[in-house]
């Protein structure tokens, strides 16, 4: 059974502020049906699922979860746009796949900080900010470490307890930023449509990013 079906049609509904009841007798089904299909417990056929996706205006790969964009888009590294100055793809096969990633993490990131800076919260953003400094700081002791002769000595940080306190620092400012969040300042819904027309070259790799954190939290999980 699809995992991601279940999820997807849920949200999809729910975006369009629709009731189950409601959505079900669009979709030419019953309420207790389409609960089954939401809730995971009964997949539907091909008719339902063609049906759903003109309903809802998305692709079927985006209602399986095959796809991070609703209209079937695969994220191609030629189409996003360049926006670091750090150095470029030289064609060294080796680099290739570290250099996508670079890519789709820094438009997503472009994302994130633009959605950040339409909140006007402060507290938000001092959080989010020094989480990410965190993890970007982490993420440079651990290729600085990758060669084994660089002096660890460099470093404030001990190297035998840089793990333990990027950790702490990273869930206490978890901590602060879901509590600012949740203080109301914030006036604009987000939501994926949302996102895409307002992002229109670097969605993608923001829906690309998310898909994959998701896969992996889901297996710790």
């Amino acid at each position: 059974m699809n995992k991601d079906f279940p999820r997807v049609m849920t949200l999809l509904r729910n975006e369009r502020g629709l009731k189950q009841k409601d959505a079900a007798e669009q979709l030419g089904v019953t309420q207790a049906l389409l609960s089954h299909y939401e809730n995971g417990k009964r997949e539907c056929g091909l008719d339902f699922l063609v049906n759903a996706a003109n309903f809802y205006g998305v692709s079927v790969d985006y209602l399986l979860g095959r796809t991070s964009s609703r209209s079937g888009m695969v994220v191609a590294e030629q189409e996003l746009p360049e926006n670091t100055v750090s150095d470029k793809y030289d064609g060294n096969p080796a680099g290739a796949g570290t250099f996508f990633k670079k890519k789709l993490l820094t438009n997503a990131l472009d994302i994130v900080f633009s959605l950040l800076i339409k909140t006007r919260n402060g507290e938000l953003a001092k959080s989010v900010c020094s989480y990410l400094t965190t993890a970007v700081y982490r993420a440079y002791r651990m290729v600085y470490s990758a060669g084994g002769n660089n002096d660890e000595k460099s470093f404030a940080v001990p190297a035998d307890n840089v793990a333990g306190a990027v950790t702490a620092s990273l869930s206490l400012d978890d901590i602060k930023a879901r509590t600012a969040a949740n203080d109301g300042t914030a006036d604009e819904r987000i939501t994926t449509v949302r996102i895409e027309q307002d992002y229109p070259k670097q969605s993608a790799a923001l829906f690309s990013v998310v898909t994959t954190a998701e896969k992996s939290l889901e297996k710790l999980g």
